[in-house]
């Protein structure tokens, strides 16, 4: 890939979720030679992505007619995002591959997130732990410690090879009586609280990927869901929807539902 001067966010890394429709008339009017030259150019693609340091690509094949192949990528450089993307599209062939949705965004914390002085707060008030204690010390110790860990999942993830994958869009609603962003900052993050809540009840059976898209993208915000059973990210939807976050707040765009396979069973599936 051609040397550019990185475009590295402040923190995070650029996200990019590709959904294509296989025109297989298309596909047809190539020889055996060039199908097998094509699939073996997209093959040598991924491989070399997966080389770059920083960078990580999911490769889907989805379950509906909105579309037949989907990729997942991340990466730490905007010129090594867009590259990427514009050979992905190529690969198989200039007309072989139609794009029929895309949504780029940034991994991102949450604003929400319970902070060092909110949880040196509860450890007083709740638990009763005078700030000179050695249990007061510890717990915040502990508490930073996971913290860290927490940043650097929801900034720098290491994705899952989970086998059943959904992605949506998401936008706070600006309605004249439902509009998130005039909500003062405490009530947002009470809110955001308890919707949080009901996620990590899905801990061990859903992995979530929150990623910001404001002024990147027509959403707000991309929502990234792993599984090992596709009830389980019909359930935590179900359920989300029910809390007010969702309930008043929250529009969604189309939902995208694929199975995460390896580019050899990804082909024999959408029969290229």
């Amino acid at each position: 890939m051609t040397d550019w001067p990185v475009l590295r966010p402040k923190e995070g890394w650029h996200v990019l979720h590709l959904f294509y429709r296989a025109e297989l008339g298309q596909w047809q009017t190539l020889t055996s030679e060039e199908r097998l030259s094509a699939k073996t150019k997209l093959s040598a693609l991924v491989q070399e992505v997966r080389s770059l340091p920083s960078t990580q690509i999911l490769t889907f094949s989805m379950v509906s007619p909105k579309a037949d192949i989907g990729f997942m990528l991340l990466t730490e450089d905007l010129h090594k995002a867009n590259s990427i993307e514009k050979k992905l599209t190529l690969c198989l062939g200039a007309d072989v591959l139609t794009p029929v949705f895309s949504f780029y965004s940034l991994t991102e914390r949450s604003e929400y997130t319970t902070t060092e002085k909110d949880y040196a707060a509860s450890l007083t008030a709740e638990k009763g732990l005078p700030p000179e204690s050695f249990e007061f010390a510890q717990a915040l110790a502990e508490f930073r410690q996971r913290m860290q860990k927490y940043l650097q999942d929801r900034l720098y993830p290491n994705m899952p090879d989970w086998p059943v994958f959904c992605f949506y869009p998401m936008t706070k609603r600006r309605d004249a009586a439902q509009n998130w962003y005039l909500l003062p900052f405490e009530k947002r993050k009470e809110l955001m609280l308890g919707h949080g809540r009901i996620g990590r009840q899905y801990a061990g059976r859903v992995r979530q990927l929150i990623t910001g898209s404001t002024g990147l993208d027509d959403g707000e915000w991309g929502i990234s869901l792993f599984a090992h059973d596709i009830f389980e990210i019909k359930s935590i939807v179900y359920e989300m929807r029910f809390d007010p976050v969702s309930a008043q707040y929250a529009d969604f765009g189309e939902f995208y539902v694929g199975l995460q396979l390896p580019l050899d069973d990804l082909f024999q599936r959408i029969q290229l």
